[in-house]
């Protein structure tokens, strides 16, 4: 299960107090001062690592507390350091702090780290306070208090392509066929309720990670159906492939259901409107004939203007070709969509 949202408390830990003692030697009257200083409070960090892929660990776990720094001790004993607690999160965590709402830091790359909750020095010892004048000090400082904060974590799949379309129209079978997810596959919608990745492999050691977002309806930008719940997931993608099923189950029209979907990338952002994109119209193997499909692509290339890419996830036609064209896309790294009359243009 992808859990992509969680709140926790995190605390550093408190500085260990300086402590006060006195040397108690032989023939020495009024030994000097040795009284050790307090242990750092160890501090609490955030840290993006490749071997996490949700939320999980974090969501059933509510208080994340470092330890202690240790007090000091006679004969000028420093107190041991707390150890620190790292916090590890999946690529693509959000890190906001819950009470101001405000973006603390945005953990997108592997091995990048984030200290949320510093931990307390250590308070002085009185030997600390000795001087010519003063040698007998009966002073020390407390340690440091422990920083604490409540966090407002979200995650955003980072992938390169991320599948588009109504409910129901292909995108779980597609990217089970051509990659080893494996989401399921119903003949019904919203069989998808979260979002899977996949890898897509292509001559010459070329690789590419596919996210497939739950189906989405008008409305979602407002948070209707799965909403905005996944519309932040669709961010993190650099192409989008957006599938348009030909004989909708629901009697709508294809065209218009494609139009529905990027009037809802609009309202929920510019940028995500602007990504490139691929278009593919899929399920053709519902069509009798190749004139019957060939009629069906030209149709939609006429209100849309662009010629769409077809496909049949089921018995496997035209999946090379839609990943050659995401490829061109993620090579030229340009603010496009993808026609089906490029494809020469390699």
């Amino acid at each position: 299960m992808l859990i992509d949202r969680a709140t926790i408390f995190v605390k550093s830990g408190k500085g260990g107090d300086g402590h006060v003692s006195f040397r108690r030697e032989k023939y020495i009257s009024k030994g000097g001062p040795d009284g050790g200083d307090g242990g750092d409070g160890g501090s609490v960090y955030l840290v993006a690592a490749d071997d996490v892929d949700t939320l999980l660990d974090l969501s059933g776990r509510h208080h994340w507390n470092a330890k202690d720094g240790q007090d000091g001790g006679r004969k000028q004993c420093t107190g041991k350091r707390g150890a620190d607690l790292i916090i590890k999160v999946p690529p693509g965590t959000l890190i906001y702090d819950a009470l101001t709402d405000e973006l603390i830091e945005d953990l997108n790359e592997i091995g990048q780290r984030l200290l949320v909750a510093k931990g307390g020095e250590g308070g002085f010892g009185n030997e600390h306070f000795k001087t010519a004048i003063k040698q007998t000090p009966r002073e020390s400082t407390p340690g440091e208090k422990a920083e604490e904060r409540t966090l407002r974590l979200e995650l955003k799949l980072i992938a390169d392509i991320g599948l588009l379309g109504k409910p129901n129209a292909g995108k779980s079978t597609l990217i089970s066929r051509v990659s080893k997810a494996t989401p399921k596959i119903a003949d019904y919608p919203f069989t998808t309720l979260e979002p899977n990745l996949g890898i897509a492999e292509l001559p010459g050691y070329r690789r590419m990670v596919i996210a497939d977002i739950p189906g989405l309806i008008e409305g979602a930008h407002e948070g209707q159906g799965l909403g905005m719940q996944f519309l932040r997931h669709v961010e993190r993608t650099r192409v989008l492939v957006h599938l348009i099923e030909i004989e909708p189950l629901d009697e709508t029209d294809p065209v218009e259901n494609y139009r529905a979907i990027r009037r809802e990338l609009s309202l929920y952002s510019d940028e995500l409107a602007n990504k490139p994109e691929v278009i593919v119209v899929s399920k053709m193997d519902l069509l009798a004939s190749d004139e019957d499909r060939e009629t069906a692509a030209k149709l939609i290339e006429e209100e849309l203007g662009i010629r769409p890419l077809q496909i049949s996830s089921v018995t496997g036609t035209g999946m090379t070709e839609v990943l050659e064209a995401c490829w061109q896309l993620l090579d030229k790294n340009v603010h496009t969509k993808w026609s089906a009359e490029t494809e020469g243009e390699k």
